[in-house]
């Protein structure tokens, strides 16, 4: 019996109940980071869940943010309007069953307005961790850590 698709390309194997193999999950982990790249890019279609949280590191009160799929592309598209040159370099991959950790780095130029701060031209890198969980193939939820402080700080924000 030949494999049955599902978005992105990933394969579901027959008898396989919906799950998908780790280096799928992995794959469909990096293909949500580079939403983030210039270079990369590519589209959401088939990444996530319908019911996808994103979980964000404590904002400025202290509290997490929790993010629906549309606040998180959101924010996707706003950082992207500000950068360009976005390369994500990816470091590290855990799979353990339906859960993937992902470290990461991404470096880019500011060169568009971003939350009310005008372009300062600097190019800026910072590194972040986040870990996916799978359901039936898809990312049904995310949390992310990354150096807000550094990113804020190169760019002079604080």
């Amino acid at each position: 019996m030949a494999a049955t698709g599902c978005n992105s390309g990933f394969q579901i194997l027959p008898g396989q109940k919906g799950s998908i193999m780790a280096e799928d999950q992995k794959a469909l982990s990096r293909a949500v980071l580079n939403l983030w790249s210039s270079e990369v890019g590519g589209s959401a279609d088939g990444l996530f869940s319908e019911d996808y949280v994103n979980h964000q590191e404590p904002d400025a009160a202290g509290d997490i943010s929790d993010n629906t799929l549309e606040d998180y592309l959101t924010i996707v598209d706003v950082y992207r309007k500000g950068f360009s040159q976005s390369e994500v370099r990816f470091h590290m991959q855990i799979e353990e069953g339906d859960i993937v950790a992902t470290r990461w780095t991404i470096k880019s130029t500011h060169d568009g307005e971003y939350l009310g701060h005008a372009p300062t031209g600097k190019t800026v890198e910072w590194t972040g961790i986040q870990i996916d969980r799978f359901r039936d193939g898809k990312i049904v939820e995310s949390w992310v850590d990354w150096d807000k402080y550094r990113f804020m700080n190169t760019l002079g924000f604080i």
